[in-house]
């Protein structure tokens, strides 16, 4: 591993500016700028010492003794050293005052700031590594405003039926029977189970997500699983099937993260087929796959199935189902994938299997 970079020796890493040769290049001479001031200087001298030369031919024929016009190359070369300096010092200068600037407004919120990319190779490379940082602190500022709207969005609609059953039963207007109190059980439900898969995505999010991996049966927990559904399939009027290969060997996973995975896949599935439709489960060596006679999903929205909140128009979830269910496949190094042709769709859960 290379020390230096965490990185494999000879791999990019992700912030090395795009363009930029890597590993970079020794340098063994000297710097440009160091290269041209001392072109610089040695042009002068030589302007100078011909000056004089000149100026002593011209004007020291007439007798010994200082002539004003000697002091004129030294004039010259004053002159030239002055505004070579300056320009150097300003041509140095310049890209770090546009970082400073720029960096000033980051700081203020504005992560739209950006530097121009000029200047040498390693002034260049800053400017380049600054405008991604730049990008990807607006793009992180922009998903954190979208989630935070969306979030909010999710929990008003559970929170409406809470405050208005619970207020119609406060005045009267509903007696407090078990007809009434259901929409308030399963808006908070609804809630509960929102404030779950946002803890979830925070863990995750964090680098936080705990597994405990212990080896189990996938087909019984998917057994398992499909009959926890059965009443919700069954007053759906969608018929649930399970398809579980033989002889399967024990997989290590989390046994409550991939119930939940499980869960998601039926859910979606169960609640995007229409009533006389199926959905089925098929458990082999190489993982699960949950397969429906559903809707399908529109080719505009089938590359977005794992953003979170992407939701289709007729959706009722929250529509962080599957962004969830793909975290948790990624943190047991396995692979989630959809595919739906318009005429239902199948998730393919692939795990590894054990060393």
């Amino acid at each position: 591993m290379n020390q230096r970079w965490g990185q494999p020796p000879g791999r990019r890493p992700p912030w090395w500016p795009e363009g930029e040769p890597f590993p970079p290049r020794r340098r063994y001479g000297p710097p440009q700028f160091v290269r041209w001031v001392g072109c610089f200087f040695v042009t002068a001298l030589l302007v100078a010492l011909f000056s004089g030369v000149l100026a002593g031919a011209i004007f020291g024929r007439g007798g010994g003794g200082f002539h004003p016009f000697f002091a004129l190359p030294i004039v010259f070369v004053i002159v030239l050293v002055i505004i070579g300096v300056s320009g150097g010092l300003r041509r140095m200068t310049r890209p770090m005052n546009n970082l400073i600037e720029a960096a000033r407004r980051i700081e203020s919120g504005d992560y739209s700031a950006q530097v121009p990319e000029w200047g040498s190779s390693d002034i260049r490379s800053v400017a380049r590594a600054f405008n991604s940082m730049s990008a990807r602190l607006k793009t992180i500022d922009e998903q954190r405003r979208n989630f935070m709207a969306d979030v909010t969005h999710e929990l008003r609609t559970p929170l409406s039926v809470i405050r208005g059953q619970a207020e119609a039963i406060a005045d009267g207007v509903y007696p407090a029977d078990e007809a009434h109190l259901a929409p308030i059980l399963d808006a908070t439900q609804t809630l509960d189970r929102l404030v779950e898969d946002l803890k979830t995505l925070v863990d995750t999010d964090a680098g936080n997500l705990v597994l405990h991996k212990e080896p189990i049966d996938l087909g019984a927990l998917v057994r398992d699983t499909v009959e926890s559904f059965g009443p919700q399939a069954e007053s759906a009027g969608i018929s649930l099937t399970t398809q579980i290969a033989q002889n399967l060997p024990p997989m290590d996973v989390d046994p409550s993260r991939m119930r939940q995975v499980i869960g998601n896949l039926l859910s979606n599935a169960i609640r995007h087929t229409p009533s006389g439709g199926s959905v089925k489960a098929t458990v082999d060596s190489s993982g699960l796959s949950v397969t429906d006679t559903g809707e399908g999903i529109p080719p505009d929205l089938i590359s977005h199935v794992f953003e979170r909140f992407a939701k289709g128009r007729n959706s009722t979830g929250s529509g962080l189902g599957l962004a969830i269910a793909r975290d948790i496949a990624i943190a047991h190094s396995g692979e989630l994938s959809i595919a739906s042709d318009g005429r239902g769709t199948t998730a393919r859960l692939i795990l590894p299997t054990r060393a």
